[in-house]
């Protein structure tokens, strides 16, 4: 499906053929809508004097073949009572692409005069962009509930010079999104630390650095915690660093953004129980995060010097599998006694975060995972949790968060945690037992980062949707995307706070 913006007098709505989309709020019509209620004979206030047509937010009315136009049918979108925001232009895009998806149509065209400025048609093509997302490619046959809508959208305004500038941003977002989207979904037999690793060059093409570092290079820099995980798979373990060097000055300390990528998760060992581990295979769910930021920041050219790094291995249980009881040495040389091997994404996380800090000397890091199923239980499927060593950056990624309508909790940290998890035979031990099993996993985080601001994000229970949402259909959600690149913009590109 392409969504575009073109130049589109009002006096060719009467003549166009296919779908035709117009806007109109509780109380008013657009300019476009009020050429299309002029155009079918009075349908659209005839709708709204028989209470059919309220305009509340979505809304949609579904005028078929409508008397006096070409058109096979008019769809009039509700913008609601409020003016119009950046998020519910794409709440009003996500429903528009919901709408749309259930029609057998070619191609449709959205007559959007009268509905915002470019920013806000911007925001409503990402809505309808996030919601037609789908992951189909292994279906063999076409399922009729949901392989139908246009596959080409024609947003249309008298000028759309404008439209055009602030969609490529827009659109780098949607693409981000959908690369993490992809890369979740994938199944682990398909997607696996090699060949993620292969995917993530790709980005090479937008002007991202890649580099890796494969089992010898980490057994030479110390990682025996990320490479205690992948002992028991015969597929070999990686380090992928994706650069984009985008600020004025390359010199210049980057945001770091670091991700787990375990490409499936048996539990090793300690083995996860049959039921629903088939969906393990979105345990790269934070790698798949960063990978997607990345790629919207190379698309939109961010004026930022970012850099990615994201641990990728897979967890199963075999003859040469680390089992619990094990005592492994970090790259920091730390050592960790494992207690569970199905907490092993702490594990990934400690090498990568200490070679991040070490390597790159960022002015901040964060990093994301599907790391613990507390934090379901903490907070359900609705929000992320996050932790922080910085009130600062907790702030800032707070706002980024709430500003993309992103859902995103902060909890604490503490010494009385911190002592759940040391060990009796070694540093620290992987678990500190069911009680606050998030807040034990970000305090061993804790222990792999310096003093730079810091925070742990854990995407357990929003990497994987389980309802529909207006921008988010069901399945990988993409979650993080938008919220990063909001945060990268407003704090840490060359124009931030100009």
């Amino acid at each position: 499906m392409t969504v575009s913006f073109r130049d589109l007098p009002l006096e060719d709505l009467a003549k166009t053929i296919g779908t035709v989309v117009v806007f109109a709020s509780a109380s008013a019509l657009t300019e476009a809508a009020d050429a299309a209620d002029a155009a079918s004979g009075g349908a659209i206030e005839r709708a709204r004097g028989a209470e059919r047509f309220t305009g509340k937010e979505g809304e949609v009315l579904d005028v078929p073949a409508p008397a006096g136009m070409k058109a096979s049918r008019l769809l009039v979108v509700g913008t609601g009572e409020e003016s119009l925001t950046a998020n519910s232009a794409r709440t009003i895009g996500g429903k528009l692409g919901a709408a749309l998806g259930k029609l057998d149509e070619a191609g449709a065209t959205v007559f959007a005069e009268g509905f915002g400025d470019d920013l806000l048609l911007a925001k409503m093509a990402l809505g309808v962009r996030l919601r037609r997302y789908s992951f189909v490619k292994y279906r063999t046959e076409s399922d009729p509930s949901t392989d139908r809508g246009p596959g080409k959208i024609t947003i249309g305004v008298a000028d759309s010079k404008g439209a055009q500038k602030a969609d490529i941003d827009a659109n780098a977002i949607a693409e981000g999104t959908f690369f993490t989207r992809d890369l979740v979904s994938e199944p682990a037999n398909i997607l696996y630390p090699e060949s993620f690793t292969e995917r993530l060059r790709g980005l090479g093409d937008l002007g991202v650095e890649v580099s890796t570092l494969d089992e010898d290079d980490m057994a030479k820099l110390g990682m025996n915690a990320l490479l205690a995980v992948g002992l028991g798979s015969r597929r070999e373990s990686r380090v992928v660093i994706m650069k984009w060097m985008g600020a004025d000055d390359k010199d210049a300390a980057p945001f770091c953004v670091v991700g787990k990528g375990v490409t499936f998760d048996t539990g090793g060992i300690s083995i996860k129980p049959a039921g629903g581990m088939e969906e393990m295979t979105m345990d790269m769910g934070g790698a798949g995060v960063v990978s997607g930021l990345m790629k919207t920041l190379a698309m939109r050219k961010a004026k930022a010097n970012v850099i990615g790094v994201v641990g990728l291995t897979e967890n199963m249980p075999d003859g040469n599998a680390t089992r619990p009881g094990d005592i492994v040495t970090a790259m920091s040389g730390t050592t960790i006694e494992i207690i569970n091997t199905d907490a092993e994404g702490r594990l990934v996380l400690a090498d990568v975060l200490h070679y991040t800090q070490n390597a790159f000397k960022p002015k901040a890091t964060i990093n994301l995972a599907t790391l613990t199923g507390a934090m379901i239980v903490a907070l359900g499927y609705d929000k992320a949790g996050f932790f922080s060593n910085d009130d600062g950056l907790s702030a800032q990624l707070q706002a980024a968060a709430d500003n993309e309508e992103e859902g995103l909790w902060r909890l604490p940290l503490g010494k009385a945690y911190d002592d759940q998890i040391k060990s009796r035979l070694a540093d620290i031990k992987n678990t500190g037992g069911r009680h606050a099993g998030s807040i034990t996993a970000a305090q061993f985080l804790k222990r792999f980062v310096d003093d730079s601001p810091w925070a742990h994000i854990d995407i357990a229970g929003v990497a994987l949707s389980k309802d529909v949402k207006p921008t988010v259909p069901k399945g990988a959600s993409g979650w993080g995307v938008a919220t990063l690149d909001r945060l990268v913009r407003d704090v840490f590109e060359d124009s931030a706070g100009a």
